[in-house]
């Protein structure tokens, strides 16, 4: 498990931070949350480059910070990989010279990645004799997380390493970073501001706000709340289903997913029977109706209770909709609450299209119901 508890002000005046959670490991534990909240300075002090006036900090057990004890275990010898949104390569030396530096870094004896696999699981082996200069940005942070692999570190913490490229760049690196969740499991501790990378690699989420953790919890979990406006308020707020691949039929060109509340049709896709899959559903692609239609062109008609209705945006209103052990989202206008009479514990029907599940185009810079290879726990 990380234990994470901190409390730290940059001058008399300046920022604050008060911050605690914990998150379990290993896996991916996201700090999500807008420019400026403190996602940064948190992991700073969970790296040893920043000693706050008072925490603790523990890694499976093993404390890092103390200062109720006076105890600070040196950045370098708390075995974290880091990953900032600059790459930090050494320009004068090659990418495969940067690579043996990360692991010159590693600890006598420690267990871990060697070159070729890394170099394999990151494709880097063509950049080998090149340096950083003569690489692309996406390059360039698959190589700073290849070092940061060869460290054979504890914990890997990323400091939005997608944030300065632009979407096809990040469309690049992401699947990267899904390989090496999924190949090393290891402790990791992600900062990110983008949805899109929270529903690709997160297994835990941490949502912070002006300094202080707002909720912290499983990203299913986190995702249905309507009373987390730092999700619930954005135009892209959807419950994030876990699901499996049930089978597929290319005659229609559908897919059909289970879920814990049962089936869901969507656009065929490419992987194999039996994968793992996580979807985020948008709530403003559920639609409710107040008996079983009939006639129409969507694939996705659920059985579901009302549990609640909270006001979002102007004239809307977000519905969260149990179905069987699962929940979705539903974005209404407030006219549409009225016109239905919708009252919490009344039974609906919630529909949703089956192309709301077609992947975005990376350029676009926002997507819909879309969903991702998800490995198992």
């Amino acid at each position: 498990m990380l234990e994470v508890a901190l409390a730290h002000r940059f001058g008399t005046t300046g920022f604050a931070i008060d911050a605690a959670f914990t998150a379990p490991t290993p896996g991916v534990t996201a700090v999500f949350g807008p420019s400026g909240c403190g996602k940064s300075t948190l992991l700073s002090a969970v790296a040893g480059l920043l000693q706050p006036r008072s925490g603790r900090v523990a890694l499976d057990g093993t404390v890092l910070l103390d200062t109720a004890a006076s105890q600070m275990v040196p950045p370098e010898k708390r075995r974290c990989g880091v990953v900032f949104q600059d790459s930090r390569l050494f320009p004068h030396l090659s990418v495969e010279t940067n690579l043996r530096y990360g692991l010159r870094r590693a600890p006598r004896g420690a267990e871990g990645p060697g070159m070729e696999e890394v170099i394999a699981l990151l494709g880097i082996a063509p950049l080998l004799p090149r340096r950083p200069a003569a690489l692309s940005g996406g390059e360039r942070q698959r190589v700073a997380l290849g070092r940061a692999l060869l460290s054979r570190p504890r914990i890997l913490l990323m400091d939005e390493p997608l944030a300065s490229l632009d979407a096809p760049r990040r469309a690049e690196v992401l699947p990267f970073l899904a390989r090496v969740r999924e190949r090393f499991r290891l402790p990791i501790l992600y900062v990110t501001h983008a949805l899109d990378e929270v529903d690709r690699l997160a297994d835990h989420l941490v949502l912070m706000e002006a300094g202080r953790v707002l909720a912290a919890g499983p990203l299913e979990d986190l995702s249905a709340r309507t009373d987390l406006p730092l999700l619930a308020a954005r135009r892209d707020a959807g419950a994030v289903l876990a699901c499996t691949l049930l089978d597929h039929d290319p005659a229609r060109g559908l897919s059909r997913l289970g879920f814990a509340g049962g089936d869901l049709r969507v656009p065929l896709r490419e992987e194999p029977v039996g994968t793992p899959l996580r979807m985020r559903v948008r709530a403003r692609d559920v639609s409710v109706a107040t008996a079983e239609p009939g006639g129409l062109s969507v694939q996705n008609i659920l059985p579901a209770t009302l549990e609640s209705i909270e006001p979002a945006a102007a004239h809307e209103a977000m519905l969260r909709l149990r179905i069987g052990g699962a929940v979705l989202l539903s974005r209404v206008t407030a006219d549409a609450v009225a016109r239905l009479a919708l009252q919490p514990g009344q039974p609906l029907w919630a529909l949703v299209k089956s192309a709301a599940f077609a992947p975005a185009a990376p350029e676009a810079g926002t997507r819909g119901a879309e969903g991702f290879p998800q490995s198992t726990p």
